[in-house]
């Protein structure tokens, strides 16, 4: 397997405060590799340098054998990063159908944002059911399923998803997570930042676990998932 995404002594520091210390990490091929800790850990903003939206400090950032770390964010997409912020970010005046259309603007054939978008809806056929509802009256859940599917429009090579599960009720987690997993097994690259250490370690093929800006353990998910520091810190035990 090959590293889609290689991150080498990534510092990412603002407003006077050293956020990420000295990070490494990789993403191969096909993976759906974890970042877990507690709020404050900088797992937000090492995704945010990742993808452009924060200027690291210090480190390399390689993606798709192309050095990143100084590249605008749209230049990352181009290159075939796609990301859900946290939060999600959607564009709440406008429909979930015309934020859908967003995630496709670097694409020109019709024919295959017509036939993405009914991909979109197969993973999430409540907003096939509301296409022109506006982005802004939609509950936390399905604004994630905007946001998600904005992302997936522009076909990306590596998927960044930034805590999918903030805010959302158990269930509508468990069906983001579904989405997540069937991604995963159709052949999709994802670095995912998640609070809900459990549910991301019982996913995830390999994990790293991020305390006050450094990665303190790394292993496999079912690994890190049966280690008494985990269990003690992050899974309630």
């Amino acid at each position: 397997m090959s590293a889609l995404l290689n991150v080498k002594n990534l510092k990412v520091s603002y407003g006077g405060i050293n956020a990420v210390k000295g990070i490494d990490l990789h993403v191969d091929q096909g993976e759906l590799v974890a970042l877990i800790g507690a709020n404050g850990a900088g797992k937000s903003s090492s995704l945010k340098a990742i993808s452009g939206v924060l200027t690291p400090s210090a480190g390399e950032i390689q993606f798709l054998d192309h050095r990143a770390e100084r590249l605008p964010a749209y230049e990352l997409v181009q290159l075939g990063l796609g990301m859900v912020p946290e939060g999600r970010g959607v564009f709440k005046r406008m429909t979930i159908l015309e934020n859908l259309q967003m995630g496709a603007f670097l694409k020109k054939d019709a024919l295959a944002i017509k036939q993405k978008l009914e991909e979109v809806y197969s993973y999430f056929p409540r907003l096939k059911e509301r296409l022109s509802q506006l982005a802004g009256t939609l509950s936390g859940g399905e604004q994630q399923m905007v946001a998600m599917g904005r992302a997936m429009m522009a076909e990306p090579k590596l998927l960044l998803l930034d805590e999918p599960s903030m805010g959302l009720s158990p269930i509508m987690v468990e069906t983001i997570f579904d989405v997540i997993r069937n991604l995963s097994a159709n052949g999709m690259t994802i670095l995912l930042v998640e609070q809900n250490a459990r549910l991301a370690l019982q996913m995830a093929n390999r994990a790293y676990v991020m305390e006050s800006g450094l990665i303190t353990l790394s292993g496999c998910g079912k690994e890190l998932l049966e280690d008494s520091r985990v269990r003690t810190a992050y899974l309630g035990e």
